[in-house]
C-alpha cells in the first residue's frame, strides 16, 4: 500500500494557504516564517531599505556553526571523561561509553 504525505504550508499573518517560506536573521537570531505571496511581497518592501543599505557578515554561515558545534560537543566529551574518572575513583560503576547515571552526575556536582 502506498501512501502520501502532504505538507501545506500555512500563512503565519494571516492563517490562509502560504506560498513561500522566508528565512532570515535579526541580531544573531534566526527566524522562518511562511507566507502568501502579497505578504512576501510586504515583507521584501519593509526590508528592503534595510537590506540595501547593510554591508553583507561573511562570517555567519555553516561552517562557523559547525566549529561552533563541534567545540562545543568536545567539551562535552571531555566533561564527559572527567565525570567517569572521577565516579570510578569513588567506587561508583560507570560504562566507558553511553549515558552517565544521574546519581554519578549529581555526585560529582555536589564534589566539584
Amino acid at each position: 500500500m502506498a501512501q502520501v504525505t502532504r505538507v501545506e504550508l500555512v500563512d503565519d499573518l494571516e492563517g490562509g494557504p502560504a506560498d513561500e517560506t522566508i528565512r532570515f536573521q535579526v541580531e544573531g537570531k534566526s527566524y522562518v516564517i511562511d507566507l502568501k505571496s502579497e505578504n512576501v511581497d510586504l515583507f521584501r518592501a519593509a526590508v528592503a531599505d534595510f537590506v540595501a543599505a547593510a554591508r553583507r557578515d561573511v562570517g555567519v554561515g555553516p561552517r562557523a556553526a559547525r566549529r561552533s558545534a563541534r567545540a562545543a560537543t568536545d567539551e562535552v566529551r571531555a566533561q564527559n571523561q572527567r565525570v567517569r574518572a572521577w565516579a570510578r575513583n569513588n567506587g561508583y560503576a560507570v560504562s566507558e561509553r553511553g549515558r552517565i547515571p544521574a546519581e554519578v552526575a549529581q555526585a560529582y556536582a555536589q564534589n566539584h
